[in-house]
């Protein structure tokens, strides 16, 4: 953090540039439709970037539920393609500490194995393990519900990266690119998120949810499992050995 003259607070990052680049993208592109509070991107230069500071408390019915109908009209915001990077974002990007690349397609099922999965799978895995999530990408044109348009995705939608204030949720940190709209949901429930039920039933309110989408959580949550796996190891290659054998 940081305090500008006139007594604004700040926060600057710095890392590897591109990861810069990707999220100082992903913020604006989520700004752009001004549904969810989104920090401002004030400046930007190779590895740094300094954006305002969002205060942090903890969310009240009222503010999930405007958090819950904002999610919805972003993620109704659409993007070109799945996989479709924010505008001015690198096509090599990342999740946290793990590199994603946003390669784009058209057919969510087999975009979502080929360029979510399968890729930090092989980091993560080898051998049996390796063979039953590829098994699993196979029948995801059976499992992935009906069709849906891509969706302007925050990408890494953990508790984490939400914060409450003024009312409202404020999301940060973003792994931003053309996604289904579920894998958003999905993250939230993956590590709990407060008020979720709220957010959730506001959601759905606004954008009705595919039926049967919390059969769907697992298949969403594959992805930031087994990012995790890849990153840390242990008990998330075990959670996202559990979703593949539900799947097969």
């Amino acid at each position: 953090m940081a305090t500008l003259d006139g007594g604004t607070e700040v926060v600057v990052k710095s890392g590897e540039p591109s990861a810069i680049a990707a999220e100082a993208a992903g913020l604006r592109w989520l700004a752009e439709p001004d549904v969810v509070g989104v920090p401002e991107v004030l400046g930007e230069a190779e590895g740094a970037m300094v954006s305002t500071r969002v205060a942090s408390g903890r969310p009240d019915a009222a503010s999930a539920e405007t958090f819950g109908r904002g999610l919805a009209a972003l993620h109704a915001a659409g993007a070109p393609a799945f996989g479709a990077p924010p505008p001015g974002g690198p096509v090599h990007a990342w999740i946290g500490g793990a590199r994603m690349v946003n390669e784009t397609g058209e057919h969510w099922p087999s975009w979502y194995a080929e360029h979510r999965v399968l890729p930090h799978a092989r980091r993560a895995l080898d051998g049996d393990d390796l063979a039953l999530v590829e098994r699993a990408c196979a029948r995801f044109e059976d499992v992935a519900g009906p069709p849906e348009p891509p969706a302007r995705l925050h990408g890494d939608l953990w508790t984490g990266n939400v914060l409450w204030s003024g009312g409202q949720g404020w999301v940060i940190d973003p792994a931003a690119h053309g996604g289904h709209r579920e894998t958003d949901l999905a993250m939230l429930a993956l590590f709990g998120t407060p008020q979720l039920e709220t957010v959730l039933a506001a959601y759905d309110e606004v954008a009705p949810l595919a039926e049967g989408w919390r059969d769907r959580v697992g298949l969403h949550q594959l992805f930031p499992l087994l990012v995790h796996a890849e990153l840390f190891g242990g008990g998330y290659a075990r959670q996202a050995l559990a979703v593949c054998e539900r799947i097969t």
